[in-house]
């Protein structure tokens, strides 16, 4: 073996035992919190991860990426659900959290979920940021906005979307999430939510990628009681 293979099995053997030594130093109160009061005792054999989010989140826009590699790395079983947090109103979050939650009713939030973040983030169809100025657009985009959105992309007609948007079991679920997104102590998005248990970030994780790690990590130790019942 020659010098230059000789280096770079040495270097991947380093990342390949640092990744699995930083698994085994992930400390409770640094990387990863419990939620206190803790969820009630639960018979589903189902472990969940949540995301608390918004479109209008940059730094949940530059998480996808990392989410879908969660996706797809999750075990069999394990399910993933979004709460759309309302909390900064100038960047639009409230009619995007009203967005949310009336595209899972009418069964097309999963399915539309990148296409919603890149119609903000990319193509500008739903832009709240400027790109020239990166400054906030005035207006911002309303829900009618948003309803000819998911008409392109889904056929739902618009004005069905509007009036689900403004029925009274959307604003019931708005409260809900709200205060879900309380429960879940999350202060700042994106926040993953392990088993209703844990809450990480990727400050907390020490970046994006190793909130992934983390995730996982918290995911696989979950599963072992599920297991065992």
């Amino acid at each position: 073996m020659n010098n230059g293979k000789r280096w770079w099995v040495g270097v991947i053997a380093l990342l390949a035992t640092a990744r699995f030594a930083c698994a085994e130093n992930w400390v409770e109160g640094q990387h990863y919190f419990r939620i206190e009061p803790a969820p009630p005792a639960t018979a589903s054999s189902r472990v969940t991860v949540t995301e608390v989010f918004s479109y209008g989140c940059p730094a949940c826009n530059g998480f996808q990426p990392y989410m879908a590699e969660l996706r797809r790395k999750l075990p069999a079983g394990v399910t993933l659900d979004y709460v759309p947090a309302s909390w900064s109103a100038s960047e639009d979050w409230p009619v995007f959290q009203r967005a949310y939650l009336t595209a899972a009713t009418l069964g097309v939030a999963q399915r539309e979920h990148d296409a919603m973040f890149d119609a903000i983030w990319k193509t500008g169809e739903l832009a709240i940021v400027d790109p020239k100025t990166q400054r906030l657009v005035s207006p911002l985009p309303t829900i009618a906005d948003v309803a000819r959105f998911y008409e392109r992309t889904t056929g739902i007609p618009a004005a069905k979307f509007v009036a689900t948007a403004s029925s009274f079991a959307i604003e019931v679920g708005m409260r809900r999430a709200d205060q879900q997104v309380k429960s879940l102590q999350a202060e700042r998005t994106p926040t993953l939510v392990i088993n209703g248990k844990y809450r990480i970030d990727p400050a907390s994780a020490g970046g994006a990628g190793q909130l992934v790690n983390l995730a996982l990590w918290l995911v696989n130790r979950e599963l072992k009681p599920v297991a065992a019942r």
